[in-house]
């Protein structure tokens, strides 16, 4: 068998492959034989039909056959001498096999590239750096409150954080339009979920009022249709309603596990939760910053077929994530296109993580992992059980271990560039974070 290999781009190589043609007629002549024992020709008893007519019927087929099966073994055998890394499936040119001339046919295919990471030695790396204060964990304490609120009719018209219930059915140039109606809708006033000057026009109206409303859609509204277009909305008024606060009474606080202690434990439990997710949120965006740093100083080529493959894996994630949101399967008719972006960055930056470590001798540190899962298992009730339970088995840590040593690499890269800090309040990097 001879082999040549063309490079024809920075992750793409042409492989021309000749085979012989005593290696295709031994195949074929293997496999007449093996078909003359089975084989059923009227006038001949099975197993008896001479060679010569297996030939005259049937060397055509099965050497068509065979040279299907020996361009695939031969490609394997040719990546294998070659030492090649091919990604996803080749390319063949139609075969050129002519009888008694042999077998010549060309590969064209990815290969896995090689990366050499070029470390963040003097690159300038943003660290933020927050803390947990009282004052934070007041407007936390509120936020809680806020999420368990109770909806009271009052005698008055509707203010910034009251809620209206109200009917409203909307139309363009006289015509109502899909979407534009519904009953006894919950509108809370001033907290931004209908199009701009919606909640502003129900402002000032008490329960019993009926009215017209006039407000535009933005011009990149979804509703491509409405986009842009004047509408006017038929408005009654059923209720308004003013927001009461739970206390921070014993049932209250219980219904959040805190049987003891009252306000003040209850308070250490937010504010270590608080903390908990600082922590998280932080080295995240510290992460994020090492990575961005690490693919800037690594400007590479991504094989096409790993960012395909990477963008069919985070469609299927947003698909199984909207299904379990409750939207039908059959709706999400998405294209992977959509994630090739992300894809290929992730793709980037998976080859250079493996370059850095490769390179550098990073080994996982089974300490790290196990603060891991106990840093995990605090957020449950038995924190021992959960962690027994991912240590029982190996393959329950792959996640946390794929962690550990992406932290560990970004650690490694951080003694390479160079880190300022930024402070930052609690309510900034975690409303960015919610935001992105």
């Amino acid at each position: 068998m001879q082999v040549s290999v063309e490079t024809t781009g920075p992750n793409e190589r042409r492989v021309t492959v000749g085979v012989p043609e005593e290696r295709i007629s031994e195949a074929v002549e293997k496999r007449l034989k093996e078909l003359a024992r089975t084989v059923k020709i009227k006038g001949f008893r099975p197993g008896k039909v001479p060679m010569q007519v297996v030939r005259q019927r049937y060397t055509a087929e099965v050497r068509s056959e065979v040279i299907g099966d020996v361009v695939q073994t031969t490609w394997y055998e040719a990546v294998e001498t070659e030492s090649l890394q091919p990604i996803g499936q080749p390319s063949i040119e139609p075969a050129e096999a002519a009888d008694g001339e042999g077998l010549r046919y060309v590969a064209t295919f990815e290969v896995m590239p090689e990366v050499k990471a070029n470390l963040i030695e003097g690159k300038p790396v943003e660290k933020l750096v927050a803390e947990v204060n009282e004052a934070d964990v007041d407007a936390m304490l509120e936020k809680i409150r806020s999420q368990r609120k109770e909806w009271v009719d009052v005698d008055r018209a509707a203010a910034a954080g009251d809620q209206a219930v109200i009917d409203f059915t909307g139309s363009i140039d006289g015509a109502e339009f899909d979407g534009g109606k519904a009953t006894e809708f919950p509108l809370e006033i001033g907290a931004g979920r209908m199009i701009p000057g919606f909640e502003e026009g129900v402002t000032g109206h008490k329960a019993g009022e009926q009215f017209d409303i006039e407000v535009t859609f933005p011009d990149d509204y979804q509703a491509k249709h409405l986009a842009g277009k004047t509408a006017t909305f038929a408005i009654n008024v059923h209720k308004v309603q003013e927001a009461r606060l739970p206390e921070l009474t014993d049932e209250f606080l219980a219904q959040f596990g805190v049987t003891e202690g009252g306000v003040e434990a209850f308070r250490k439990e937010v504010r270590s939760n608080m903390e908990r997710e600082l922590s998280r949120t932080l080295r995240a965006r510290l992460r994020e910053a090492v990575m961005e740093a690490l693919l800037e100083a690594n400007p590479i080529e991504v094989p096409s077929a790993m960012v395909a493959h990477e963008a069919q894996n985070l469609l299927e994630q947003m698909r199984n994530n909207l299904v379990q949101q409750g939207m039908p399967a059959s709706s999400l008719k998405m294209d992977p296109s959509m994630f090739n972006d992300q894809a290929k960055r992730r793709v980037a930056l998976g080859l250079l993580i493996h370059s850095v470590i490769s390179d550098n001798g990073i080994a996982l540190d089974p300490e790290r992992v196990r603060a891991e899962v106990e840093r995990f298992a605090q957020g449950y009730d038995d924190p021992q059980q959960v962690i027994d339970w991912h240590f029982s088995e190996p393959g329950r840590l792959t996640e946390f271990e794929n962690v550990v040593l992406e932290d560990q690499v970004v650690d490694f890269l951080l003694e390479k560039a160079k880190v300022s800090e930024k402070p930052v309040s609690f309510d900034e990097i975690m409303n960015s974070t919610q935001t992105a």
